[in-house]
């Protein structure tokens, strides 16, 4: 190594990844647990009560976490949100969707409902990266939306309902969910995988569902036409095994140990508002250190869409980021790197809930130091 960042500027813990993001010793430790002669759930049926009680914790942690309204289940099915947003394009659009795009998230779904020969051409509401794109009221869609947070491009927007009559709200909350204030009865489905703020592995995803979102599902599903709703991409499906706290296909069951482990562990803390907290004070460190620098500026231009989970800062055309990103990763300062599709000069740092408020002050001073040595 020829740059030296002295230890005495170093964060306690380097991992800034924005997914899959830092997990915590304790949720480890939970996995080994697990896995001891004693008491075991790994390699055990997904089907017996340990395992079954797994799921139950994370359902009802969840249901806890995020005060769901009355009515509202939480559904967990295999795939990852990608694999989610092929479940509401087969089970949740009736017609025609909305998409707000201003990211990959946004512009994946998107992708999804225009593929599906049985919907007609989605209505899409574009914003450049770095800004944020609103769905608006159509009374040609039955469905809108929406990511809550791009952590492609570190932009974030509020959940709103809109619309009126039977018309849905899905909300992705991939890298927002845990992390990010939400009243979710203003969207039908919240959706989002474990491995961002949950601090978990992939695989996985988990849906709130308001009762209109179900009874959609029901509606759709037993439509018939030319719809196939295969048992996989079936929200009904998801959702009878969800009540029984299994899924349908067998569970990545580590990911379920660490992912009911965060969750307790938020709870214990003071829950959605004290992790939502401990984020935007992360936030606004970084956010301020990129503006009082002339080399720096945070990528969002609107303070009120900049993320406070995924923070997104561009670097001067003097200074190569991708160097920055180097010299950190040498000194186990890791995964700051941005998106890359955006092709920007920047870094981009996860702000997660398991992620040390000091540490990302660690982080910016690291920067500093190996800024001065490189411009």
């Amino acid at each position: 190594m020829s740059l030296q960042i002295p230890a005495s500027l170093l964060p306690a813990d380097g991992r800034f990844g924005s997914g899959p993001s830092k997990v915590r010793p304790a949720q480890v430790d939970a996995v080994v647990a697990a896995g001891a002669p004693a008491r075991p759930v790994l390699g055990t049926s997904h089907r017996q009560a340990p395992v079954k009680d797994l799921v139950r914790r994370v359902r009802s942690g969840l249901a806890e976490l995020f005060a769901l309204p009355d009515g509202y289940e939480v559904a967990l099915g295999n795939g990852g949100s990608t694999a989610f947003w092929e479940v509401a394009t087969a089970s949740l659009v009736r017609e025609r969707a909305q998409h707000a795009t201003f990211g990959e998230f946004g512009a994946k779904f998107a992708a999804a409902t225009r593929r599906a020969p049985f919907l007609a051409e989605p209505e899409v509401v574009d914003a450049a990266p770095g800004g944020v794109a609103y769905v608006t009221p159509s009374d040609a869609v039955d469905v809108y939306a929406t990511p809550h947070n791009e952590t492609s491009t570190g932009a974030m927007a509020p959940v709103r309902r809109v619309g009126s009559g039977d018309q849905l709200v899905l909300t992705d909350a991939t890298s927002g969910a845990g992390a990010l204030p939400v009243d979710v009865a203003e969207t039908d489905v919240y959706y989002f995988g474990p491995q961002k703020a949950f601090a978990s592995d992939g695989g996985l995803w988990l849906a709130l569902c308001s009762p209109a979102a179900v009874a959609r599902a029901q509606e759709v599903e037993a439509s018939g036409g030319d719809r196939w709703v295969p048992e996989f991409l079936s929200l009904t499906t998801a959702l009878d095994n969800s009540r029984k706290d299994q899924t349908l296909n067998t569970p990545a069951v580590a990911t379920l140990v660490m992912l009911a482990d965060q969750v307790e562990w938020l709870l214990e803390n003071g829950g959605l508002e004290w992790s939502a907290g401990r984020c935007a004070a992360s936030a606004a460190h970084l956010y301020g250190w990129a503006e009082s620098r002339e080399w720096a500026t945070p990528f969002v231009a609107e303070v009120a869409e900049r993320s406070t989970v995924v923070g997104t800062v561009d670097l001067d055309d003097s200074i190569d980021a991708s160097a920055v990103v180097g010299h950190l990763r040498d000194h186990g300062v890791l995964d700051v790197f941005p998106y890359r599709k955006l092709g920007r000069n920047q870094i981009r740092v996860g702000m997660f809930p398991a992620v040390e408020p000091d540490d990302v002050a660690a982080l910016t001073a690291c920067v500093d130091h190996v800024v001065e040595r490189i411009a």
